[in-house]
């Protein structure tokens, strides 16, 4: 039975062997891997995820830049070679006569130069309902020329019959010729 008993034991410590020889260089060098893998496969999908979504701000991007450029194609033409102050005046004063706008006041003052620019500050004023001066903003704004609008200040009538006064301050620009600036 001494010898039963030992052989038992040698099987029992081979097969203990055998399973923590298993345990310690297959299962747990593979288990290790296995979580590498996982993590590795986890930071691709997240740059993958992240490039799906700069591709969707690229797609964005371009198409911002396609408008863009077709607003600035003809930004040359928007800023004329001469002031053409008085024809200037002449389309605002048509536009607040188009919408109706009272107590018009349209006037220009001194004209500042730079290296390639010139520019001449403009003083607007008038009433109107407030459409009507949103109406007159907005066509504006299509004229053929580049206007910026640097301040505007409405303010409600005191007699609340719904007019409201407008007063703005505008830039208008124009290249300055070779010899100018």
């Amino acid at each position: 039975m001494l010898f039963r008993e030992k052989q038992q034991l040698m099987i029992f410590v081979i097969t203990a062997v055998i399973v923590g020889g298993f345990v310690v260089l297959r299962y747990l060098p593979l288990r290790s891997r296995i979580q590498d893998l996982k993590q590795i496969k986890s930071a691709q999908a997240h740059t993958i995820a992240k490039g799906n979504a700069d591709n969707t701000k690229i797609s964005q991007l371009k198409e911002l830049f396609t408008k863009l450029q077709r607003e600035l194609e003809n930004y040359d033409e928007q800023i004329p070679t001469s002031s053409n102050i008085g024809i200037f005046l002449h389309k605002i004063a048509d536009l607040m006569n188009k919408y109706n706008l009272s107590e018009q006041m349209v006037e220009p003052y001194e004209e500042i130069d730079a290296e390639n620019l010139s520019c001449i500050p403009v003083k607007m004023q008038c009433k109107g309902k407030l459409f009507q001066i949103y109406e007159f903003f907005r066509e504006l704004q299509e004229i053929d020329r580049l206007v910026r609008i640097e301040q505007v200040k409405l303010s409600n009538d005191n007699d609340f019959k719904g007019q409201i006064g407008m007063q703005a301050r505008a830039i208008i620009y124009y290249r300055a010729k070779a010899g100018q600036g």
